[in-house]
């Protein structure tokens, strides 16, 4: 199995209810047992949270039929930038893209299929910065980011009973 096997299908805020499940099957393989079950009660949530904004963009990688690996987000709300509390000084660019899911499945992973589900879905962003958080738990994830490209500029745990993350942020497009 490789990368290049997979097809890659972009989908958008009108596709959700049928790609819905798709995504949160992926991401509840994709987390295994280390998965806490109040977090995978909250994940549908999540999913719904992101998927309702209008510009939600998502790209799933198919091999086959099987679902293997997604990656999505969408555009932050104008002056509502919530990582520029980590700057002094802040970039001059405001507009950013707001990457909070990527997940893909333990039978794919190491196979680069991570970093192919991320530059397809920031390289068709619009935005001039994308945002993401990683579980700072998991220093090798964040070293991957950093290859492409983002920097770590603080930490942050985004609501209660949340692990903390490292808040990471990159100029688009990657480079």
């Amino acid at each position: 199995m490789s990368a290049a096997e997979l097809d890659l299908r972009h989908f958008t805020h009108e596709d959700l209810p049928q790609i819905r499940q798709t995504i949160i099957e992926v991401h509840d393989e994709a987390q295994g047992d280390d998965w806490e079950a109040e977090f995978k009660k909250k994940f549908p949530w999540f999913v719904d949270h992101w998927g309702g904004n209008p510009e939600y963009s998502c790209v799933i990688a198919y091999h086959g039929e099987e679902a293997v690996g997604f990656a999505c987000g969408a555009p932050a709300a104008p002056h509502r930038e919530w990582w520029r509390e980590h700057l002094d000084p802040v970039p001059e660019k405001t507009r950013t893209f707001s990457y909070p899911e990527l997940a893909v499945s333990t039978k794919w992973r190491k196979q680069d299929v991570m970093e192919l589900l991320s530059r397809t879905l920031l390289e068709c962003q619009k935005e001039d910065l994308a945002v993401l958080l990683v579980d700072v738990e998991h220093p090798r994830v964040q070293a991957r980011y950093e290859s492409w490209g983002f920097q770590k500029i603080g930490e942050r745990r985004p609501f209660p009973g949340s692990p903390v993350y490292a808040v990471m942020l990159a100029e688009l497009p990657l480079s």
